[in-house]
């Protein structure tokens, strides 16, 4: 029987792309696809589907959020986090909520599909790149990243604007991507900024990509 995928994806074109590609053949079935966690968890928990290809990005609810929810209502379906970040705090994130697979968006597509397969018959799939620098902390003892000084006492909100923050957005930027107000983000950044002893962009950048933070197309 095809695999039945349910696509979370805020970009259109990533989207489309990714729905050609897994209907090529009759391995798979695009059961629905939705731009945002808040429809994903409504479709989920109306007609669930085998697999969930999550993107972890976008307005509102973002994938972390829904994949929580997916596999609390929905026990039978499983979720592949699709993400640009290959650093721990967001793959730890995304496993601690349920997620079977991580995948990195500049990995191959023999890789998704595999990942795909793996997750849909009952196992578990890391990006290799994901998967080396998680052997490598567990090799040195460095099991904890989100403990870290740099991210301790912060929010998983905060952690996202610091995030965005680090992409080079601006406050009004990331009020459209997270579906916030414009003065609930110069909050989080007000209070983000106190609580790592920053004041200013520059430096809050810096804190992201000493923590991992930034994506990782942009990382030097």
């Amino acid at each position: 029987m095809a695999i039945d995928v349910l696509l979370v994806e805020d970009h259109l074109v990533v989207r489309q792309s990714i729905r050609a590609i897994l209907e090529r053949g009759e391995e798979f079935h695009v059961a629905g696809e939705v731009d945002n966690g808040t429809d994903a968890i409504q479709f989920c928990r109306k007609t669930p589907p085998s697999l969930v290809l999550m993107d972890v990005s976008m307005p509102g609810l973002n994938g972390i959020e829904a994949t929580t929810e997916i596999v609390r209502h929905c026990p039978n379906t499983k979720v592949v986090v699709l993400s640009g970040y290959d650093d721990e705090v967001s793959v730890m994130n995304a496993i601690k909520a349920g997620a079977r697979g991580y995948i990195l968006k500049r990995a191959s597509l023999t890789d998704m599909l595999e990942a795909i397969r793996t997750v849909a018959r009952g196992g578990s799939y890391l990006s290799p790149q994901v998967s080396d620098r998680l052997l490598r902390r567990i090799q040195t003892g460095n099991t904890s990243p989100s403990n870290s000084p740099i991210l301790q006492g912060l929010s998983p909100r905060e952690v996202q604007v610091l995030r965005l923050v680090a992409e080079g957005k601006s406050s009004k930027e990331i009020a459209g991507v997270l579906n916030l107000e414009l003065e609930t983000v110069r909050s989080y950044r007000k209070t983000m900024m106190k609580k790592l002893g920053v004041n200013n962009a520059a430096t809050l950048t810096k804190v992201a990509v000493q923590a991992g933070l930034t994506p990782v197309e942009t990382r030097i």
